[in-house]
């Protein structure tokens, strides 16, 4: 197992540090249960891999090697929050019916099922009121641009859209290609958005855009068969959620179709085909090569 890329742990805090000063801004006056949800869900740990990839690949583009710029760490927490609303509800007993996240109760456990329907609509809105903010951006096409990758990224065409075959896959009986389907739109979607987004934010010409779009395309599907992986090899202590559901729930999953050896070979393979699509940037790129080398050998 590779250990946490030291960029990844520096990544995560310096974003976690913008997101504790976002909601301790926000005013709770009217609904105070309601931040409190919302702060508990986006703020209960998670390694922070779309953020990193915003702020690696918004590196890259942009050549800034130190601190991150207040506009990229901007970006990073809009998709954390779209991160956190949407596994609010994936876990609501209505999709997965899970009672933990990242080893503490789900949020509709914490409070209660109503405040967390709330409270993952309202982070969806928050992130892209981060995004439509005047200024964000100078260039004001360049910030359009997020938005829309994001919007993408979200509904019918992305993350809603994945969803939803999920939920159909517990009951129907799809082939591989479906599943591969299911899995890019669930899971990939908002991970290509995240790097797609950094690359844009940080000013990257679109040959870099496209690099990154293909580096991450690959890297999400890659993320979803290491998270079956764990789903089938971890304990929840581990992973820090219920371990074994995809199984005892007939999802579909790469393991399912191929067995354990053969889908940590075609994770192996997206990876090197990821980092591949790298290549013309040099040691500059390490940054989301490290990323990528993380994710396959996680074992959380």
């Amino acid at each position: 197992m590779a250990g946490t890329p030291l960029i990844l742990q520096q990544d995560a805090e310096q974003t976690s540090v913008w997101l504790e000063d976002y909601f301790s801004r926000l005013d709770s006056a009217e609904a105070p249960q309601l931040l409190a949800a919302m702060r508990y869900s986006a703020m209960n740990g998670g390694k922070r891999v779309r953020a990193s990839l915003v702020l690696s690949a918004a590196r890259l583009a942009s050549g800034n090697t130190g601190a991150p710029l207040p506009a990229h760490l901007a970006v990073a927490g809009a998709v954390e929050m779209l991160h956190a609303y949407s596994l609010i509800h994936d876990d609501l007993p209505a999709m997965d019916d899970a009672d933990l996240r990242r080893g503490v109760a789900a949020c509709h456990k914490a409070f209660d099922e109503a405040t967390a329907i709330l409270a993952g609509d309202a982070l969806q809105t928050e992130a892209f009121s981060i995004l439509s903010r005047p200024g964000l951006m100078t260039d004001a096409e360049q910030q359009l641009r997020l938005i829309a990758i994001l919007a993408a990224a979200s509904g019918q065409a992305g993350m809603a859209g994945g969803q939803m075959l999920d939920l159909l896959a517990e009951t129907g009986a799809p082939d591989l290609t479906e599943t591969q389907k299911m899995q890019e739109l669930k899971t990939g979607a908002l991970i290509q958005a995240a790097a797609m987004m950094g690359a844009i934010a940080g000013g990257g010409d679109e040959k870099l855009v496209k690099a990154v779009e293909r580096f991450s395309s690959h890297l999400g599907l890659a993320f979803q068969i290491a998270d079956d992986l764990l789903d089938y090899q971890a304990d929840a202590e581990q992973i820090g959620k219920p371990a074994g559901r995809d199984a005892v729930q007939g999802k579909a999953s790469f393991v399912e179709f191929l067995g354990l050896a053969e889908a940590r070979a075609k994770a192996d393979s997206l990876i090197d085909e990821a980092c591949a699509s790298l290549d013309d940037y040099g040691a500059e790129a390490d940054g989301l090569r490290g990323l990528a080398d993380f994710v396959i050998n996680r074992n959380h």
